[in-house]
């Protein structure tokens, strides 16, 4: 249930937007978010197993500089939306969903982590945890797509250019959201200054 929850976080809602309204297809949709969720889980296994088993420590800049990279993808994400830049294969639409839920995992497995730790101090069921964990935020995100896609979709098969709209809109509010994010964590945070601010979420 903390894993669907974790899928609702509003960077991740305006990312897996972005991805959704590009696609003409409610299962295609519905995918992408899956594979979201998936780089998600991988990179919160891999990083938050090796922050486990190493007791690697992070510093509030480190914290917020894969915060800031959240940022930076959500900017371009929206220009791409808003430029309506498409992929040339297949293979790329595929891999793009899968590499930015790698850099949310990335921005969330210190976090999480961290928020583990103090809970469950046997190394094994924290792994466990991140697994369950992990997966909850696949199924939560494959339904928040389909959730976002489907109403799209049949308003957009009833009205032309209504798609482009959807597609221009989901652009515009992932530009914004990251240049907010960008400057709250840069500026209000303390990523550029002398003194961060960083509460694991």
């Amino acid at each position: 249930m903390l894993g669907m929850r974790h899928a609702t976080d509003s960077d991740h809602v305006v990312a897996v937007t972005a991805i959704a309204c590009r696609e003409r297809s409610v299962s295609k949709a519905a995918w992408l978010g899956a594979l979201w969720g998936i780089g998600h889980t991988l990179t919160l296994l891999l990083v938050g197993g090796a922050i486990i088993a190493f007791k690697i420590t992070f510093t509030p800049r480190i914290g917020l500089s894969m915060e800031f990279t959240v940022a930076i993808m959500l900017i371009v994400l929206g220009l791409l939306n808003l430029f309506e830049i498409r992929p040339q294969t297949r293979a790329v639409t595929t891999a793009r969903p899968f590499l930015v839920g790698v850099v949310h995992g990335l921005a969330g497995s210190a976090a999480a982590v961290l928020l583990i730790v103090p809970l469950i101090p046997d190394p094994r069921w924290a792994v466990v945890y991140l697994l369950v964990f992990g997966l909850g935020t696949v199924a939560g995100m494959t339904l928040i797509t389909l959730s976002i896609a489907a109403p799209s979709l049949l308003v957009a098969s009833r009205m032309a250019g209504m798609q482009r709209s959807l597609r221009l809109a989901s652009g515009a509010i992932s530009l914004v959201f990251g240049l907010y994010l960008a400057h709250k964590v840069g500026f209000g945070d303390g990523l550029f200054g002398s003194e961060q601010h960083w509460t694991p979420q």
